[in-house]
This record gives structure tokens, sequence and C-alpha cells, in this order.
């Protein structure tokens, strides 16, 4: 099979290290010739133009590079050839110490603590043990996976949801809609990693954060989205932060990005804002791991981590 060129197609930040990572070994381009390039043989994008990937006669494969695929499939031109999604050590283990980061402050009392530093306040208030504490994980892929031993190690009680029964050690796991409800109902702090989907759109809704557990050592309930920003629904976190439906939340991604000036979650004081930055692409990491697959298809080695079309991740 021969070599041919990379599309690399990104919209959002400077391909410049990228394209010299790629470059190492295939010739890369920042825009094919003409619409039918024959001489494209595989693409790597993210939130490429629309239509840009639709004619290339010889595309074998699709490499995202960021860990979520949900804007390849806003393509209308997206060609049915293999999606292969971003796989990495640094990329788990970046998002492994936000959750745990996150879990631990909220834990911990960090926004009581940092509110009574500001007013010079000295007072040290009840802590129950990780082992009360409930963490209910949607959305047991890799990442999720991974979170959750960590947590296990720390010892808080983890809980698991996701579209199928995928169970795991130690992680009372839930699925499907039957499953849902119950889920919530026994978890304290709420961490979202699904893959954004038609069926996950808006999913983190106020009758969602309604279920949540809220007796609990914590003082309230807890949220936590490391996913995707349209997996929730923004307003809907405000209304529970005001009524107490949840006690504070910690948001690295929005239903709008970068997150506008005007919105109420930047200045809420029950809210921890990131952007975004939860776990970040590094081409450093992540280039030379895409050339040494397009290297195995070529000897006639099956593609990892491929996309599931119909399910969307």
């Amino acid at each position: 099979m021969e070599k041919g060129r990379i599309l690399l197609s990104v919209t959002g930040f400077n391909p410049q290290r990228w394209h010299e990572l790629l470059s190492a070994s295939r010739e890369v381009v920042l825009k094919p010739d003409g619409p039918e390039d024959p001489s494209i043989t595989y693409a790597v994008v993210w939130k490429q133009p629309a239509n840009i990937l639709a004619k290339l006669p010889n595309l074998r494969a699709v490499f995202s590079i960021g860990a979520g695929v949900d804007h390849l499939f806003n393509d209308p031109g997206l060609p049915d050839v293999p999606i292969v999604r971003v796989v990495a050590d640094n990329l788990t283990q970046h998002m492994v110490e936000y959750i745990v980061w996150r879990v631990m402050d909220h834990h911990r009392q960090g926004a009581l603590f940092r509110n009574q530093q500001q007013k010079k306040i000295w007072h040290e208030p009840p802590q129950r043990l990780a082992r009360d504490i409930s963490v209910g994980i949607m959305g047991l892929g890799e990442l999720g996976r991974a979170a959750a031993s960590v947590l296990l190690g720390l010892g808080f009680r983890v809980n698991g949801w996701g579209r199928t029964d995928r169970p795991m050690a130690g992680v009372e796991t839930y699925h499907g809609d039957a499953g849902l409800v119950p889920f919530l109902n026994a978890t304290d702090i709420l961490v979202v990693l699904l893959p954004l989907t038609p069926a996950t759109k808006g999913i983190i809704d106020y009758g969602v954060l309604r279920q949540l557990r809220r007796r609990n050592g914590l003082g309230g309930a807890v949220l936590i989205n490391a996913g995707r920003g349209r997996l929730q629904k923004d307003a809907d976190i405000v209304r529970a932060l005001e009524d107490g439906t949840l006690k504070e939340a910690s948001l690295d991604v929005f239903e709008v990005e970068p997150l506008p000036k005007t919105s109420p979650l930047w200045s809420h004081p029950k809210v921890f804002v990131t952007p975004h930055s939860g776990a970040t692409s590094d081409p450093a990491h992540l280039a030379a791991p895409m050339l040494a697959q397009m290297d195995a298809f070529e000897r006639g080695e099956p593609l990892q981590n491929v996309v599931n079309r119909e399910a969307g991740y």
C-alpha cells in the first residue's frame, strides 16, 4: 500500500506543532489540491471545514485530534471511512488528575475554606471519610474507568452508568434508561464523562440533577462535568444551584465555548470554572501513535480505537 499525503485540517488553534511532528515521516498539507485530491490518504482533523473530506477518492481513515468525535459528525460531507479517536496515556492521566482534583476539593470543602480565608475566619467544620461519599461516573469508557480506579484507591465508593453494562471490579454499575435514576439516587458527587451523541445531548438537566442524593456529609449534591459542554443545560445548573438541588459544581465544559462573559456561571459563588482544560491534546504525545497506526494499517493490520458510527463514539 503506497504512502500518500496527510491532510491536517484544524480550526481553533495553530497547527504548526502538529504539522512539524506529522511531517517526520509523511508529507503533510493544510489544504487539498482541489476537492478531489487523489494524493490525500489520511486526514488529521479538529472541527474541519464542512465537506472538505467529502470527495477525496483515496482517503483511508480520519484521525480526530481530540478525545471527542462529535465535531466530525457535524460535517454533512463526512465520508464512509474509519474514524479513529485519540487515546494516549498522557491524555488519560490529565483527565484523571482533573477529576481527582475536583472530587477532592469538593470532598475536603475547598470552597468553604477559600471563603473563610477571604473573611479571615478560623473555623474547622466536620469532615467525613471518603468511604462515606459515593462518586458516580457517567461514562465508564477508558477515561471513566481510569478515574474510577484512582478514586477507589482513595477510599471513595464509586458508581458507574453508561449506555450498556460495563462491569468493573469494586464499582456498582448501572446502565440504560432503567438504571439512570437508581444510579443518581446513589450518587453524592456526579462526574460526567459521556461522549456527546444525539442520545446524550442535554442529558444533564434539572430533572436529572434533582435525582442526586443530597443527604450526605457534603451538605448537598455536587456536579463535575469534564466531558462535553452540550451534555448539560447551563441554565438548569444555575437553577439547581440557586434552589439547593446542587451544593456546588465544577465545570470544564459549557454549551457555548468560550463561555460568554455574560454567563452567570463565571461569577457564581458555588461554581468552579476551568476553560476546557481538563485534558488537552498534546501533539508531542499523539502524533507518533497516529503515524504508527497509519504504518500498521498499510501493513495490513487493523486500526485501533475506531469509532462506532452507530453509537457515535
